[in-house]
């Protein structure tokens, strides 16, 4: 069966939890379609995050960042979202996303959202 894209993102046990320690991803062929147009928008997003009890598995990020190629959604919007997604699967003691939205129209777009759960180290 082909690999197919999912919103399920899936994670495993932090082998570390007792130790605040960072790990960071550069995805750097997100797509989705401009909800206004249905032109394809290309970003780059860096995703950093110290975990609590649970990690997201890389193969079910791919994943679900691939769900979006053929949706319309806002710059700000999708990133947003994919934050509260990861937030929603790993419960993260801090979680950090830079999305960075190639040239359109001559403008480059740059999201930042952040999410710190309470009572965790900024």
């Amino acid at each position: 069966m082909a690999t197919r894209p999912s919103r399920k993102l899936k994670t495993f046990a932090n082998p570390h939890p007792e130790r605040d320690y960072e790990i960071e991803f550069d995805c750097p062929e997100f797509t989705c379609l401009c909800p206004l147009t249905g032109q394809p928008d290309f970003a780059r997003f860096l995703i950093t995050y110290v975990p609590d009890r649970k990690c997201v598995e890389l193969k079910s990020l791919k994943l679900y960042l691939w769900s979006y190629r053929d949706q319309g959604a806002f710059h700000e919007k999708v990133t947003n979202q994919i934050l509260d997604d990861l937030v929603a699967a790993m419960r993260p003691r801090r979680l950090d996303i830079r999305g960075e939205w190639f040239v359109r129209g001559g403008i480059t777009t740059v999201v930042r959202v952040s999410h710190v759960a309470p009572g965790a180290a900024k």
